[in-house]
């Protein structure tokens, strides 16, 4: 009988977006793309496409740590990411589940705004997510809208970027990437990460045309499959950086739609 192949696991905790551009969707699908096996937990219902957010209907907590623990139960996990959370009772439970993984590298994606506006973080789950789940990240990775909201600054230009990058690591404790996409008038798309010590600037050409959803979930999934492959934090975040970019540059055509 042949040996099974040896993969490392990584947990995506997410919303499913029924469109599947975004979300936990686009996350076991870049896990798999970069050889992790991926596990899921699902802490929302979204009913979407890539133009809008219909409806959204939050599992209750209880069932995010039966899905937790289900998980945890059978695999030996190397890296985890959290996306869209929702409400506060979703983070208030996954933000003590993984405080007593502090091994764990866990990336902290704070979804707050779909592509399409609508609110995927309820204010109080906000609170919630800077006093609990943060503190425990080995690393957070906001766009400029949401490191705004993280830190209360405002976010205008490069500089910024590596100002904000090193308050949220003062703030929260953890690492930071702030992501640039979201500046006007760059020719690059730049982001800047601080862990403490060092900083890195991290650059790719600009791709022309709409913004497509998913961006983030497939940016934070490539990092954390990067740690789970046992990449260091810089290293992983270069990688995943490489990665994000050229599926940009590169989307598929699904039927009528673009996606990533």
């Amino acid at each position: 009988m042949s040996r099974a192949r040896s993969q490392p696991v990584a947990l995506t905790v997410a919303g499913s977006d029924s469109g599947g551009g975004a979300g936990i969707q686009a996350d076991l699908r870049t896990f798999t793309a970069l050889g992790v096996h991926g596990t899921s937990v699902v802490s929302a219902i979204t009913a979407q496409n890539p133009k809008e957010v219909v409806a959204l209907e939050p599992i209750k907590p209880a069932m995010v740590l039966k899905q937790l623990e289900a998980v945890f139960g059978a695999f030996t996990l190397k890296a985890a990411k959290t996306g869209m959370l929702l409400a506060v009772g979703t983070v208030e439970c996954v933000a003590e589940f993984f405080n007593e993984k502090k091994r764990l590298p866990l990336v902290v994606d704070p979804v707050m705004i779909s592509s399409s506006g609508s609110a995927l973080l309820q204010v109080s789950a906000l609170k919630a997510l800077q006093a609990k789940l943060l503190p425990s990240a080995r690393l957070v990775i906001p766009n400029v809208p949401e490191a705004e909201k993280l830190t209360g600054l405002t976010i205008r230009q490069p500089e910024d970027l590596r100002t904000a990058a090193r308050a949220l690591y003062e703030m929260y404790g953890c690492a930071a990437l702030v992501k640039g996409g979201h500046l006007p008038r760059m020719k690059e798309a730049v982001d800047v990460l601080f862990d403490g010590k060092e900083e890195w600037l991290l650059s790719a050409p600009r791709s022309r045309g709409s913004a497509l959803p998913g961006t983030g979930c497939v940016y934070s999934a490539a990092i954390t499959a990067q740690l789970a492959k046992g990449e260091r934090l810089p290293e992983a975040v270069r990688l995943a950086k490489e990665y994000i970019s050229n599926v940009i540059a590169n989307p598929r055509q699904a039927g009528r739609v673009r996606i990533l």
